[in-house]
């Protein structure tokens, strides 16, 4: 006589087999959905990509030029002495704006989930920026720091200076405060929805059972809020990062000339007479999408080892 438990039934193993297979489907559909916009990525970007990395390598028979492989280009961009002169000023520009931007960004952010009179107003205020083009704040602080901007003449109103011509220089210097400013007002607001949408994520009540125990505000700070909203600042902050390293409109306008950012360089190399010299330009912005992908992936590395610290995968 057989013993009924020694075997499973069918229809005991067949709602599990049926469970499985809907989670394969549901994973399978949304790798599916996932298909066209991959494949828009990967022809527009990929493609875009790809010939840039061969004609900085010689690969231009439109052109005339067909050395491939020819590193030369290569060669006399790193070997020149303006390149890292431009290679610093870009990063200095894109580092010290992403940096200021996170600060303002941060405390705007902090201030948002507190409660003061007009702060529906205020919110909508703060976001004004984003709905601004660049060009449009690049004109704002023409007009603003120039030397015959509003500034300068209220200085020369108030007898602060004698002349608006006096005022201290601000657009047009290696300095980039022009630049940076106009960054800083832009990408703000941006940083601040971020943090701000992880704050309201994660509540309070971390925060005020810390208080509760007696901690300092700054010591909540940087061990309970910045451990919560560091996803927030690290995505924002890529973006950010990436946007200020490839940006032309702020450096070629408000930038102090030669020696140029690194985009301006390509661009001037594309606007040249001499088409052959547009390879050099690809060599250009082929470097600096290797100089932003290596910052950019060993920012993301630290972040990662952070996390795993922590516990959290």
């Amino acid at each position: 006589m057989s013993n009924p438990s020694a075997t499973v039934p069918e229809p005991a193993r067949a709602p599990r087999r049926t469970l499985a297979e809907r989670q394969r489907r549901a994973r399978f559909w949304q790798i599916a959905q996932l298909v066209p916009m991959m494949a828009v990525l990967l022809v527009l970007f990929g493609g875009a990509l790809f010939l840039a990395v061969l004609q900085s390598l010689g690969f231009a028979p439109w052109f005339g030029v067909n050395t491939f492989p020819d590193f030369s280009f290569f060669g006399a961009l790193w070997g020149s002495s303006t390149f890292w002169v431009s290679l610093w000023l870009t990063l200095y520009y894109a580092t010290v704006s992403t940096i200021l931007a996170l600060i303002f960004g941060t405390l705007l952010a902090l201030a948002l989930v507190k409660t003061f009179p007009s702060k529906t107003l205020y919110k909508y205020l703060y976001k004004l920026p984003l709905m601004i083009p660049y060009t449009v704040g690049i004109a704002l602080a023409m007009i603003m720091l120039g030397n015959g901007g509003m500034l300068s003449r209220l200085a020369a109103f108030f007898g602060l200076i004698d002349d608006p011509s006096q005022f201290i220089q601000i657009l047009k210097t290696h300095y980039g405060w022009g630049i940076i400013a106009v960054y800083v007002w832009k990408q703000t607001p941006f940083i601040t929805l971020a943090v701000y949408a992880v704050l309201l994520g994660v509540g309070r009540e971390t925060e005020e059972a810390a208080a509760i125990l007696g901690a300092r505000k700054y010591r909540i700070f940087f061990s309970v809020t910045l451990p919560q909203i560091l996803p927030g600042i690290v995505s924002s902050t890529l973006i950010c990062f990436a946007f200020n390293v490839g940006a032309f409109e702020a450096p070629f306008i408000l930038g102090g000339g030669f020696p140029d950012t690194l985009p301006v360089v390509a661009w001037r190399y594309f606007n040249d007479a001499d088409y052959t010299l547009q390879l050099q330009g690809m060599a250009t912005v082929v470097s600096i999408g290797m100089v932003a992908g290596v910052i950019l992936f060993s920012y993301l590395a630290v972040y990662r080892r952070y996390e795993r610290r922590m516990g959290r995968n």
